[in-house]
């Protein structure tokens, strides 16, 4: 089981480093300090340094603000005030203080100098004075991490924040394509009914035990799902690979529930769904992982042997991944030439080419909307600015800037903006998005995609047919 369907709309992107692995698998040394690949997010490359192997065992709650700091000083993609890091910290304290009703939290109030020492001294020092006073409110590392969320979250940057070990795999987890102990289905919850909806995956363990598409999980190993929240039901499916998870289900037809032994395994969820239909082949790709690249370019040589006359990459909810599976999927429609631009606070200028591994996909039509983001983005305008395809939809996200993660010793992180990136014609889209080159407007809906109501879908088929035939 997988959480994509409830991740589309996360816009994120997340830079790979080239130095190893996958998340928390390899390393490698640098010249001046230790590196860890981390592979998480929608499209950009994260370079993430280990800051747990710099610290030693010693005062690691107090050192992760002045790390924090540091990362923030030199990294961050534009000039950083201090007072905003050190007003976050007191804001986010005195919130957190409240939510646990503590009437007139005392967190001490001091404002930023300038000066590098001192200010890393004021965020310490506020940290210290909250977990002696409120010691018997939450522990020390809960404080440490509203801390740390709150110095973050006061430069008013949505994708600069701190993540937990717990987000952190999840994001691993997305961009592997799954690789967890499950079942192998996609679970939503019904809007009006709130009842959970089961989707199975071909050729995972859940359709093979009888689960159905459309079934309504009506309880999981004899607990009811009534009430719960999607997230309860997802951990609850979930579990060690090999055992046995029992599944309520109300199918469409019939009244009486059913029963149903799934045995768990190893599930490995593709990004990609494709299928031939009228000679189009229609790919719909929900995120750019480590696999995506592969899972396109087979889908795309697919259609190759069934002679379609042009091919649709549907990019609508998809929030993004990674950096390298962009520059590699937009390399399968664009031989040569710069595929995206990063500069980072210093001016300087990452360019990434095309690969050279470009396949024969005119006409090409890719579907995008106002969830189409980050990464997703960078393919959508390498493809309009070279021309090698037909934007239809709506105006796309907007996300242009590029994040790097670093790591805690708590095996948190730290998740910075870093860079902004523009397009191969130098467009600079954060906040602007992209306008597609034709606008066709629907109701926002991920239930209407591929069907016979999605207008945006059959505007891109009429596009190939007329090309088609000329």
């Amino acid at each position: 089981m997988t959480a994509r369907i409830r991740l589309l709309t996360a816009a994120f992107v997340v830079v790979v480093s080239a130095l190893a692995g996958a998340a928390y698998a390899g390393r490698a040394t640098a010249e001046s300090e230790p590196a860890q690949t981390i592979v998480l997010g929608s499209g950009q490359r994260i370079v993430g340094l280990d800051l747990g192997s710099l610290l030693g065992n010693g005062e690691e709650q107090r050192q992760m603000l002045a790390l924090a700091y540091e990362r923030v000083e030199h990294a961050y993609y534009k000039p950083v005030a201090d007072q905003l890091l050190v007003a976050g910290e007191q804001q986010a304290l005195t919130s957190f203080l409240k939510l646990k009703l503590v009437h007139d939290p005392q967190v001490p109030r001091s404002s930023a100098t300038g000066d590098r020492d001192r200010d890393i001294a004021i965020l310490e020092t506020t940290l210290a004075t909250v977990q002696h006073r409120y010691a018997k409110v939450a522990p020390a590392d809960i404080y440490t991490q509203v801390a740390l969320t709150g110095m973050l979250g006061g430069l008013g940057d949505p994708y600069t924040t701190y993540l937990s070990p717990q987000e952190i795999n999840g994001l691993d987890e997305q961009l592997a394509g799954g690789n967890f102990g499950g079942i192998g289905v996609y679970i939503q919850q019904d809007a009006k009914t709130h009842a959970i909806v089961a989707n199975p995956i071909d050729g995972n363990p859940a359709i093979k035990a009888g689960v159905r598409p459309g079934d309504v999980i009506v309880a999981v190993d004899g607990k009811s799902t009534m009430g719960q929240k999607i997230d309860d039901v997802e951990h609850e499916i979930r579990g060690p690979i090999g055992t046995v998870v029992s599944l309520s289900l109300k199918r469409r037809t019939g009244v009486d529930a059913v029963t149903v032994h799934v045995t768990r395994a190893n599930i490995q969820v593709p990004s990609v769904v494709s299928k031939v239909e009228n000679d189009i082949e229609y790919i719909r790709l929900a995120d750019f992982g480590q696999t995506s690249a592969v899972e396109v370019r087979d889908a795309l040589l697919s259609g190759k042997r069934h002679n379609v006359r042009g091919y649709i990459l549907d990019l609508r909810f998809n929030g993004g991944g990674l950096l390298d599976a962009a520059v590699d999927i937009s390399s399968l429609f664009i031989p040569q030439g710069t595929i995206v631009s990063t500069i980072d606070r210093a001016g300087d200028r990452d360019v990434r080419n095309a690969t050279g591994h470009a396949l024969d996909t005119k006409p090409l039509v890719l579907l995008v909307n106002r969830y189409t983001a980050s990464a997703s983005e960078i393919t959508a305008g390498a493809v309009q600015d070279y021309g090698a395809g037909t934007l239809v939809g709506e105006k796309t996200f907007g996300k242009g800037v590029v994040q790097s993660l670093y790591t805690l010793p708590d095996r948190g992180a730290l998740k910075i903006t870093t860079a902004r990136y523009v397009t191969p014609k130098g467009r600079d889209i954060q906040h602007k998005g992209i306008v597609p080159d034709v606008v066709v407007s629907q109701r926002v809906d991920l239930p209407i995609i591929d069907t016979p109501a999605d207008k945006q879908l059959n505007a891109a088929k009429k596009i190939i047919e007329s090309k088609s035939n000329v």
